[in-house]
């Protein structure tokens, strides 16, 4: 089922769900379900899949250091696929600009449409590590608005190279992102939300937010997306914070606030642990006050980790 349909059966009842990255290559796939096993208690109707880009790596050949390119974590279309046939849930597989042909692309939507996956995450993704600035790949597109519109096209059975007339084609249901405190590298934040009006006008059908730690910045999001005629679910996303080193690494790379009082909560901790407590019990704030809002889900980033993530979604749902 698609997410919009989720949101609209749901009738105005507030859904969970939460996103969840492939494991590194070499680790068994039983440890993502160990983490996602927990969770299931509060019935998501869909888990998001992260999808990685590729990078550099050095690999010593008798004292020679040799540059290769690769993907430290691929597989999220077959983790989607386990997911869908182990749990009985919908799966979001992340589709990115970075490090993806338009033909890799189209591949990995057809191997999704044959898979019964209805919902894609069309996503610009990160520059890469050596880079500064993202590039895209040489036949990649440059912004996810080409995603929208390649998906878009699929739907209606245009391909890259031919048009296919038939009653059988994808009908992907397309996420795109939105930045509460504006994309790190938009220049005003209504510059970045009429970016993603022009994603919404060529098809994306929801968006999700990144994190955020204050939420009069998603209610002030929404306003302003919605007086400009963006009038799709906007879910927002929950990150709790699980270690002290988060209040600088996040600002940092998300070029994000963090409120004055949480940070002092953090740096009143002894310990990672006490660190980890309080990120429950702040996002467990944020999120009921989302819910008393009517948000249509609360999307959850766990990266892996669930043991944070149940124990606010206990104090939520």
């Amino acid at each position: 089922m698609k997410v919009i349909d989720h949101i609209k059966n749901a009738e105005g009842k507030t859904l969970f769900s939460f996103e969840i990255i492939p494991p590194v290559k070499g680790k068994n796939i039983q440890e993502l379900y160990d983490n996602i096993d927990p969770l299931m208690e509060f019935k998501p109707p869909f888990i998001d899949v992260t999808t990685s880009r590729e990078e550099y790596v050095y690999i010593d050949r008798d004292g020679l250091l040799d540059k290769k390119l690769t993907r430290m974590r691929p597989g999220t279309v077959g983790i989607c696929a386990s997911i869908k046939h182990k749990y009985d849930v919908d799966t979001v597989p992340h589709v990115l600009c970075g490090g993806f042909t338009r033909e890799e692309t189209e591949y990995l939507l057809v191997d999704c449409h044959y898979l019964g996956i209805q919902n894609v995450m069309a996503l610009r993704g990160d520059a890469m590590k050596e880079e500064k600035y993202f590039n895209p790949i040489q036949g990649g597109h440059t912004y996810a608005i080409g995603l929208v519109k390649q998906i878009q096209n699929l739907n209606r059975g245009k391909y890259l190279h031919e048009v296919i007339e038939t009653d059988e084609c994808a009908d992907f249901c397309i996420g795109v992102a939105g930045y509460p405190e504006k994309h790190l590298e938009a220049p005003s934040l209504q510059s970045d939300l009429k970016r993603l009006k022009e994603k919404v006008d060529a098809g994306a059908d929801y968006v999700v937010t990144q994190m955020f730690f204050d939420n009069q910045k998603y209610f002030q999001f929404v306003e302003a997306a919605k007086a400009m005629g963006i009038n799709v679910p906007i879910i927002p996303g929950i990150k709790p914070i699980a270690i002290k080193r988060h209040l600088q690494l996040l600002p940092q790379v998300f070029r994000i606030d963090i409120p004055q009082e949480l940070i002092e909560a953090v740096d009143d901790c002894k310990n990672n642990a006490a660190v980890r407590q309080i990120g429950i019990e702040w996002a467990i704030q944020q999120s009921n006050e989302l819910k008393a809002a009517g948000v249509p889900v609360l999307h959850y980033y766990s990266m892996g980790k669930s043991d944070n993530i149940k124990a606010i979604a206990k104090g939520v749902f």
